[in-house]
């Protein structure tokens, strides 16, 4: 049978997911997504939903309050089976959850109950999970706690940011959401209640919270590099006398074994540059090395590029902020 679905997506998280519905049969009344920003210099920011529903024909609808009593109007009038929600950017009140026939679903970036919130993928990475996933949910005024209609699951690699997490649940959760809601039309699925006891949170990441802490294990400041990669990214400062302090950022480590005496040895954030263009900086259980970094207003470079133009001072450290 063929379901009337509509979509609510303002993110890149959405987009394949979106096109998956398009091209499934069923058949897509609508997309809400958020309206047009204007940014600096007022450019208006590329809006990928946006562009994908004008290339496949989907009448798009961008209120500011989804809530009002006009929107509602306007969603009462498509008709629609279900909606499907993920990374839309409003909250949705009790009145327009009780529209669609089904529900409406939400495609969230973690296993829940685990990271509800605005930023699960970045929190997993940050925790040092090795397993997250996309959970589909039917959606309650509580935020994410609504029965679990599905879950898939995937693996976290050892070396992958963020981004990179996110881009592969995004084109898991196509075929899983089709799937879902194809075997929720049939009857066979039985909604499961989260189990608080196992609830976790991940609020929004602040700009501020791409700040290296040194002082903490080579392992969690592994996963914060990866964790705060494409957004705000990892950042620190190097001082390096007499030269003002400089802000880079540090877009991966790797963490050094203490197995060798000749690591160096000191307080968390002190630098010290080794043999063949390596750079090592003492933290809070050991050293790990830096590879890559990316100056401000240059391109990420080697360590061993960034020394050639950057030679350090015998007491060089990287700081949380200038001095």
């Amino acid at each position: 049978m063929s379901l009337r679905l509509l979509m609510m997506g303002t993110g890149t998280f959405a987009l394949p997911t979106f096109r998956a519905l398009c091209a499934s049969g069923h058949d897509v009344v609508g997309l809400v997504t958020q309206p047009d920003r204007e940014g600096r210099g007022h450019h208006h920011h590329p809006h990928p939903m946006k562009e994908a529903a004008v290339e496949l024909g989907v009448p798009v609808f961008q209120p500011e309050n989804v809530n009002s009593p006009e929107a509602l109007d306007v969603l009462r009038t498509l008709r629609a089976d279900a909606f499907i929600v993920a990374a839309y950017g409003q909250i949705l009140s009790a009145e327009l959850l009780g529209i669609p026939r089904l529900g409406a679903m939400n495609l969230h970036g973690s296993i829940l109950p685990a990271y509800r919130g605005a930023a699960p993928i970045q929190y997993a990475v940050w925790r040092g999970e090795t397993e997250t996933g996309v959970t589909m949910f039917r959606i309650e005024p509580k935020l994410d706690a609504g029965p679990i209609l599905g879950i898939v699951r995937t693996p976290i690699g050892p070396q992958e940011t963020s981004g990179e997490v996110h881009d592969r649940l995004a084109e898991l959760s196509a075929p899983f959401a089709i799937d879902v809601l194809e075997r929720l039309e049939a009857g066979t699925i039985e909604p499961m209640v989260q189990d608080r006891s196992k609830v976790s949170k991940a609020p929004k990441i602040q700009k501020e919270q791409g700040l290296i802490d040194w002082s903490r294990t080579r392992s969690e400041i592994d996963c914060h590099i990866r964790a705060m990669q494409p957004w705000p990214m990892p950042f620190s400062f190097l001082q390096s006398h007499p030269a003002l302090p400089m802000r880079v950022q540090i877009l991966a480590v790797r963490s050094l074994e203490p197995t060798s005496t000749r690591l160096p040895s000191g307080e968390p954030g002190s630098v010290q540059p080794g043999e063949d263009g390596h750079l090592m900086v003492c933290c809070g259980d050991g050293v790990v090395e830096v590879l890559t970094i990316q100056p401000s207003g240059k391109r990420p470079m080697s360590a061993a590029d960034f020394l050639r133009g950057h030679p350090l001072s015998t007491n060089a450290r990287f700081v949380g902020a200038p001095t």
